[in-house]
């Protein structure tokens, strides 16, 4: 097993009724940003409750925050916040919300050109230079309520890219299971690939001996399927939906990533698609995924195999079990209402992969992955089998 650190400070509050609870661990004497999307909120009664446990708290709102939040939005919540001398910050919503909250958060008090954060990738350590925040979840998907990471979308350039770091994880996260109720069938898809990917990035890449990572991971993955084809259809059902929020969450909040390799790739690939053509950030995930399994195969047979004995108790050699795990996960997917490849999900595709790889190419990407063997090649391999 590899050395690791394992910190995490976020005080995750979880139930039925839980948002009442905001007045507990909300600071008072400062002001708070409510940070939101699209206004789902005011639909689902989110908003209401989060107000009702504010009462008396001095509030100022910010909405719009856009699905793959963009960093010209953001940038003007960071000068509301300026202006109005906000001590607190808390994110209403799925993990785009909490993403682009993470970045307001590291850029109001940044000395330079807040898009260097991106730019360069900076990682943020230092809690006295970041604007503290909490989030109130609505949507299960990233498990950024429970991590340092985020995802901001550039607009001008076309860019989708990540920011983090110890000083990024929120204070506090309320999440209720019962909010997912309004959410549309779309969305609820999308949370459950999310989290399996997200599961998959720590877990597909070779044999190691950290057992226990393993078996929480195809826990999860095992989990997922089982309950996920019933809790998009009946978001009501709150055993349903109570195992499924926590499997989003324990998907990525650090633990089953500790003392393991992992890849990202997929999504570092994925990334350039919804940056491109708009795609779902799920959607993505599903069509890159398999074929990245596919490419490099070789390298990740054994894992394969062992995922597919473990997790959908197939037999055969090996080979064979690695190779039909690949088409169980892309069943699973369509099962999930995924469309798998990029020419379903987007028009005028041609020249996409050159495209990819020259992007790669130009920020010095030149091996992904677990063993940085996922080479600019082989991302035009994996692109161009996607289409």
């Amino acid at each position: 097993m590899n050395n690791f650190e394992l910190y995490n400070p976020v005080n995750y509050i979880f139930g039925r009724g839980q948002i009442a609870k905001l007045a507990e661990v909300t600071p008072k004497n400062t002001k708070i940003l409510l940070a939101y999307g699209g206004g789902s909120i005011f639909k689902n009664g989110v908003y209401d409750q989060v107000k009702t446990a504010l009462a008396g708290y001095d509030c100022i709102e910010f909405g719009g925050i856009e699905p793959n939040p963009r960093y010209e939005t953001l940038m003007k919540a960071v000068e509301l916040i300026r202006a109005e001398n906000i001590g607190f910050v808390l994110a209403i919503g799925g993990g785009s919300v909490i993403d682009g909250v993470k970045f307001i958060s590291a850029a109001v008090n940044y000395p330079g050109d807040a898009i260097e954060i991106l730019k360069q990738r900076i990682l943020f350590k230092d809690a006295s230079v970041c604007v503290p925040f909490g989030t109130v979840l609505t949507l299960p998907a990233t498990g950024s309520e429970m991590n340092s990471g985020a995802v901001v979308t550039i607009d001008a350039t076309q860019e989708k890219l990540t920011l983090g770091g110890s000083a990024l994880f929120p204070k506090f996260s309320i999440v209720d299971p019962t909010v997912i109720a309004s959410l549309p069938k779309r969305q609820l898809q999308n949370g459950v690939v999310d989290a399996f990917t997200h599961v998959m990035e720590q877990y597909l890449t070779y044999p190691h001996d950290a057992q226990l990572q393993d078996r929480i991971a195809e826990s999860i993955l095992q989990t997922l399927i089982e309950i996920s084809p019933s809790v998009v259809e009946n978001p009501t059902d709150y055993k349903l939906a109570s195992n499924f929020v926590w499997s989003a969450t324990m998907a990525l909040n650090g633990l089953i990533q500790k003392g393991v390799p992992s890849d990202w790739a997929t999504h570092m690939i994925g990334h350039e698609l919804t940056a491109l053509y708009e795609i779902d950030h799920a959607r993505t995930l599903a069509i890159i995924g398999p074929n990245l399994y596919r490419v490099m195969f070789e390298t990740k047979k054994e894992k394969l195999a062992q995922y597919g004995q473990r997790v959908w108790n197939l037999t055969g050699t090996p080979d064979e079990i690695a190779k039909a795990a690949i088409d169980k996960t892309v069943n699973f997917f369509h099962t999930m209402g995924m469309k798998t490849r990029i020419s379903e999900n987007a028009e005028n595709i041609e020249g996409t992969a050159d495209f990819i790889v020259q992007r790669f190419e130009e920020r010095g990407w030149l091996g992904l992955g677990e063993r940085q063997n996922v080479t600019l090649e082989k991302v035009r391999e994996i692109v161009t089998l996607s289409y």
